[in-house]
């Protein structure tokens, strides 16, 4: 293979390679407060922030943080949904050169303890959205600065303001109060390199315990900056004062970070959206004249282009682009969204290189289910599953391993993980891909996810792609699970689209049709939801998880 040779690809416009500007985090929320201090930033339940207010509100809540001893280097669990808050305490650590360690509200007390314990975190800001578990997590862990954010305070609905009865510990630090007493927008004097970190962003555990990633500010503005150079082609031909996406994808998880971050260096008004709900959702795309990015994942798609008031959006007119992420979207959505006019691209990433990596060209080829090429600067290669040095031959499956700008400083407090995933500067994904000849990409599944059944090497998600093309199913995933005779099995996890029936033996003989025999699952069951994450990707391991104590119990 050529080195790079998927540069031929790249849409006019995009650069090779990128000269990276040397800043850190906070520098970027300069570029829109200055150019366009009155465009609206960030919009949460009908109250819109401009670009400037961000900024003197970030820099008031730095300095209130400052006279709590919040200092460079401390670990500060940000415990936030997707709100302004999340935006401002964001920024504010990180200009006083502390460590945000992204938490999931959703956390359990004891993934919360098991995360404070690892990073060492020193401090909290969390809200009412997770008051108890905060609680115990306080207590237990020994926090002794903690940050309370009423979701309401940032709301434009007066009910909302007035609905939130949750009590802080005492002890406890309003949000609003500290920032409303502080009004010194003077800039921390704090000496903040690009090569400090960041971020540490837990991964999601899909082989054991999560492990914390340590981004720093050069790799988090380096995946900042390629996906800005990815969709200039696109963007420059939107006004900066028409510039929104809708954010519904939760700002602790990898990807929504990077979206905060590329919104505002490229003057995006976010509009944030802290429980998805989906008729809230159509609800919100009604009022909007315009949508530059609806960032999202399959679940949702599905949900939107089925829901009965679609033909009210009038979406195709309304959305400029949607990137899909998180797992394949079945073809017969790709072909609707693509008919409708809408651009749509589809990527991969992980924490471990701030949620880039690849992507489809905006107006380049495209192909179905693929994740498209490298962004710029970053090599890709796809090695031998055993020996994990040689490189396959095209059309052959190997593990994708990247090296590039964005990829991570290694695992916090994690040495013997570190040197197990970064090799020479190569970092091992555990990703399985096939690489065509025209250098696009196809994920074929997780290496911890191939399923070996009866001495053949089966990858669940090429079954998947399969169970998504029958007509009577919105979501289909199959899972190895145990089994005497072959060691593992295929099973397939159903949801049948609404007022649908079927049988095992319908879907069994739809991929026969398919498939080869075996791969062709031996077992289906039907059930009315699946697993998701907090972006919406279905858990194939909870599945197996579940198989496995269903059967351990028999």
């Amino acid at each position: 293979m050529d080195h790079r040779s998927w540069h031929r690809h790249y849409d006019p416009g995009v650069p090779s390679s990128i000269r990276y500007p040397h800043i850190t985090l906070p520098d970027i929320v300069q570029i829109p407060a200055k150019t366009h201090p009155d465009k609206p930033a960030l919009l949460f339940e009908g109250r819109e922030i401009t670009f400037w207010e961000l900024r003197v509100q970030i820099l008031r809540f730095a300095n209130a943080l400052t006279a709590l001893e919040i200092q460079k280097g401390d670990r500060v669990g940000l415990h936030l949904p997707t709100c302004p808050q999340y935006v401002i305490a964001y920024y504010a650590l990180l200009s006083l050169g502390a460590i945000v360690v992204n938490l999931n509200p959703l956390y359990t007390v004891e993934e919360l303890q098991q995360t404070a314990h690892t990073t060492g975190m020193s401090a909290l800001v969390t809200s009412d959205m997770s008051l108890n578990n905060a609680r115990v997590l306080v207590k237990t862990a020994d926090i002794k600065k903690v940050v309370f954010a009423r979701l309401g305070d940032y709301s434009g609905h007066a009910a909302k303001k007035e609905n939130s009865s949750a009590e802080p510990e005492e002890g406890w630090h309003s949000f609003t109060q500290i920032l409303e007493n502080c009004t010194n927008t003077r800039k921390p004097r704090v000496n903040v390199s690009p090569d400090d970190v960041a971020v540490i962003q837990f991964t999601g555990g899909t082989t054991g315990i999560p492990k914390g990633a340590m981004l720093t500010h050069k790799n988090i503005i380096a995946a900042t900056v390629q996906l800005a150079a990815w969709t200039s082609p696109l963007l420059q031909l939107v006004p900066p004062g028409r510039r929104t996406i809708l954010t519904h994808l939760p700002l602790y998880h990898v990807y929504g970070n990077l979206l905060v971050n590329w919104s505002i260096y490229s003057c995006i008004k976010q509009i944030l959206i802290a429980r998805f709900q989906i008729d809230e959702l159509i609800d919100l795309i009604k009022t909007q004249e315009q949508i530059f990015s609806f960032p999202t994942v399959a679940t949702v798609i599905s949900a939107l282009l089925s829901h009965p008031l679609l033909g009210e959006l009038d979406l195709g007119r309304k959305v400029i682009s949607i990137n899909s992420g998180g797992g394949p979207t079945a073809l017969h959505l790709m072909e609707q969204l693509d008919d409708m006019g809408i651009y749509t691209r589809q990527g991969w990433g992980m924490s471990e290189t701030v949620a880039g990596g690849t992507n489809t060209p905006v107006f380049g080829i495209r192909k179905i289910n693929s994740i498209g090429i490298p962004y710029p600067d970053n090599d890709v290669k796809l090695v031998d599953l055993e020996n994990g040095v040689d490189e396959v031959p095209r059309g052959e499956p190997g593990e994708i391993i990247i090296k590039g700008p964005t990829v991570m400083k290694g695992y916090w407090n994690d040495p013997e993980g570190t040197a197990e995933q970064l090799k020479d500067g190569w970092l091992y994904t555990g990703d399985i891909a096939i690489q065509d000849e025209d250098d696009f990409l196809f994920i074929v599944d997780r290496k911890k996810d191939m399923v070996i059944s009866g001495g053949f090497n089966i990858y669940p998600r090429e079954v998947d792609e399969v169970l998504f093309q029958h007509p009577k199913v919105e979501f289909g995933i199959a899972v190895g699970v145990p089994d005497e005779y072959r060691g593992e099995t295929l099973k397939a996890f159903i949801v049948l689209k609404k007022a649908q029936s079927a049988t095992d033996k319908e879907i069994i003989d739809f991929c026969k049709e398919k498939l080869a025999p075996y791969k062709v699952p031996k077992m289906v069951e039907f059930r009315d939801s699946l697993p998701q994450s907090s972006v919406g990707k279905v858990l194939r391991k909870e599945l197996r998880a579940q198989e496995i104590q269903k059967n351990s119990t028999k």
